[in-house]
């Protein structure tokens, strides 16, 4: 397919860049980057268009992702490519429309060493993002996102992850109610797995806590924390130990140092 002027299909790619309920309704979203699409391609994912520059030779990445991705190749004129790039200079040399994944807690693989996070209605999504970039980084198995909150497959919780979010399961719930019904399923079975909540006011300090063991950390919304519900469910509420005048941290942040201390304490614990 050739698509030259913003005609009806071009449309609706790009209102899958600022619009929430067209993305659900369509059941896919975009991925714009070199390494957000290679991630995409190598974990599976499901990509319906390939979309590419049509008035330049493409690399030799474009070309492998060509082949390896299926779905539709799509050639685009540059100045609509750069509308759904969402970068005012650059023309991308790809964006991949790629399906949306279910909101399945089974897609949470849980095991012995099992370390997941939820962010509980999180306001913004470039955090989003970000979190799941961190998880990622110290071997986290999925994300799950409570409540009303920011989406996932916003492209600026994409970007923010750097494909992170393309790498580990992210599954979207209504509530906390979900999640603790899944924990308690899992408990069933045998599996010890602790709820931890981070708060400035915590009982513990991260660092004294045993973070070993299965765990699931809970990290509140940027303005309120941690709904009502989510501090009655947790076994236990950690804090960050912190000098200065800084009164908390970013909420990204703030996971990105408990899901630190977690790996720490289990790469010393295995050595």
């Amino acid at each position: 397919m050739r698509i030259t002027r913003a005609n009806a299909r071009f449309q609706q790619w790009q209102a899958l860049l600022g619009n929430r309920a067209k993305r659900q309704r369509a059941g896919e979203f975009l991925i714009q980057g070199v390494r957000p699409i290679s991630l995409a391609v190598e974990f599976g994912w499901p990509v319906h268009a390939l979309i590419y520059d049509a008035e330049r030779p493409l690399s030799n990445w474009a070309e492998q992702m060509l082949k390896a991705a299926g779905g539709e190749r799509v050639a685009m004129a540059p100045d609509l490519l750069r509308e759904l790039g969402g970068k005012d200079e650059d023309v991308p040399e790809l964006v991949a429309v790629v399906g949306l994944p279910a909101d399945e807690l089974s897609r949470v693989q849980v095991g012995p060493s099992f370390l997941g996070a939820v962010f509980d209605r999180p306001n913004t999504p470039g955090n989003i993002g970000t979190m799941a970039r961190s998880l990622d980084a110290f071997g986290g198995a999925g994300l799950i996102v409570t409540g009303h909150a920011a989406d996932p497959y916003d492209p600026r919780s994409v970007r923010a992850s750097t494909g992170s979010l393309l790498a580990l399961p992210v599954v979207r719930t209504p509530s906390h109610r979900e999640v603790l019904a899944w924990v308690e399923r899992l408990r069933a079975q045998g599996m010890a797995l602790t709820v931890v909540g981070t708060d400035e006011s915590g009982t513990s300090d991260i660092a004294g806590l045993d973070l070993t063991g299965p765990t699931l950390l809970v990290i509140g919304n940027e303005t309120t924390g941690l709904s009502a519900g989510w501090r009655q469910a947790c076994d236990t509420m950690a804090r960050i130990p912190m000098a200065g005048s800084a009164s908390s941290l970013n909420a990204a942040s703030a996971a990105t140092v408990v899901l630190y201390e977690a790996a720490r304490q289990r790469r010393d614990h295995t050595a």
